[in-house]
């Protein structure tokens, strides 16, 4: 078995001599200015600077164990200990057991994944996953409004995606199913023990990730000095945060009522998502707190807006319109993308939809929203019968979203490229 610290990058590549890449704290004032609400919440009095550093730095640090595993995969197709898709995908899918004469990097790879950490409590994930579910919709909202729309106000990250090609409605809406897809998976019941399907595509994602990495820090076609890597370990860290605390503050915004008991299952479920990833394990956090510490310290971080957040953002607001709504696709379309607008006007304030050359819209969405999160989280959510009600619809709120993100192609994450 092989432990995390044995594993542990080192936290500086040398990247024609710098420290950090151009981008890191580049825009200080403006992003000061965006993460006060944050600061003011999780109670941030000093700055920290030395983990202002340490973000900086690990902005050329890369999942190792995942960048090996990739190095085994472009070996030449006669060498013993290439590793091919077939072989990953038995191991994914039956244990590393059921590959024949299995390449060492492919061995290595599974020991660490398939190593429970001693700090997993399954029954807290598996209360954290049902948590995860009942909140709905508003989940969803807050994924892609706050998270993944807000986020691309930030260089870097988004940059990536427009050069994997993904300015068209149709195609950032397959991405953003594909998101949905994992996501949904990991708050399935069981869905992170090692048969489950949240494991699998985690796992799976993970290996993406580094096959993304590896051709980009190859290819001649990123900007390592300015960016970083193309998918380092600071970016991967702020990301896992999305999905936990940010989450969490989003739909407490949208009057969703969540519970400490709630709130330390969903940030222990995502904990161990976080650690499947490769994230370091230093920058996996117990409690909200924590990670909003943690995200204010992102927030500094970053550079400013780019024309790939702007473009990214306007291809997923307009492909609502292209959604495939079954019936009366046009006039669903127009009210989708206007309630994501008027969402976004809400999260975002004007500023956040000037950087993302988004039309300004009024808040009409939101109240109704909020009414039914107040009545569902505070009335509803009270007894058992009904919070598994709420699992429930939840659960059939993400098939209709699927079903409008993918439309009649199959809906599942992208094979890995051979």
């Amino acid at each position: 078995m092989f432990s995390r610290a044995e594993l542990a990058p080192a936290e500086a590549v040398d990247a024609d001599t710098l420290v950090y890449p151009h981008r890191f704290n580049s825009a200080r004032e403006r992003n000061e200015r965006l993460a006060r609400p944050l600061r003011i919440i999780a109670g941030v009095t000093t700055v920290d600077e030395r983990l202002l550093d340490r973000l900086g730095r690990r902005m050329f640090a890369r999942d190792e164990l995942g960048a090996r595993l990739v190095k085994a995969m472009r070996l030449a197709k006669d060498d013993p200990e290439r590793v091919t898709m077939a072989q990953f995908n038995r191991a994914i899918a039956e244990g590393i057991d059921a590959v024949v004469e299995a390449p060492e990097a492919l061995r290595e790879f599974f020991a660490v994944v398939d190593q429970v950490p001693d700090w997993v409590d399954f029954d807290l994930v598996e209360r954290g996953a049902r948590a995860f579910r009942r909140l709905g919709r508003s989940r969803d909202d807050v994924l892609l409004q706050l998270s993944l729309i807000g986020g691309y106000r930030f260089a870097g990250p988004a940059d990536l995606l427009v050069q994997t090609g993904g300015l068209t409605g149709s195609t950032a809406l397959r991405r953003l199913g594909e998101t949905q897809k994992w996501g949904d998976a990991v708050g399935t019941p069981a869905g992170m023990r090692r048969d489950g399907e949240g494991f699998k595509l985690t796992v799976h994602v993970r290996a993406m990730h580094a096959l993304i990495n590896h051709q980009f820090e190859t290819n001649g076609r990123w900007d390592t000095s300015q960016y970083g890597l193309p998918i380092n370990q600071s970016d991967q860290a702020a990301t896992l945060g999305l999905f936990s605390s940010t989450l969490l503050l989003g739909v407490r915004a949208l009057g969703r009522i969540v519970t400490r008991p709630e709130s330390l299952a969903i940030m222990h479920l995502w904990k161990y998502v976080g650690w499947l990833m490769g994230v370091d394990e230093d920058w996996l956090f117990d409690t909200e707190r924590e990670q909003n510490t943690f995200n204010y310290h992102v927030l500094l971080a970053q550079a400013d807006t780019t024309p790939a957040g702007a473009a990214l953002a306007v291809a997923l607001v307009d492909g609502q319109l292209t959604q495939n709504y079954g019936h009366l696709n046009t006039v669903r379309g127009q009210y989708t993308r206007l309630r994501t607008l008027s969402m976004l006007r809400y999260f975002l304030r004007k500023d956040g939809l000037r950087d993302l050359n988004l039309p300004i819209t009024p808040v009409w969405a939101v109240p109704p929203i909020i009414a039914m999160n107040v009545l569902e989280s505070g009335l509803i959510a009270r007894t058992r019968a009904g919070r598994r009600y709420l699992e429930h619809a939840g659960d059939r709120t993400s098939l209709r979203q699927l079903h409008l993100r993918f439309g009649t192609a199959p809906k599942e994450i992208g094979a890995l490229p051979s």
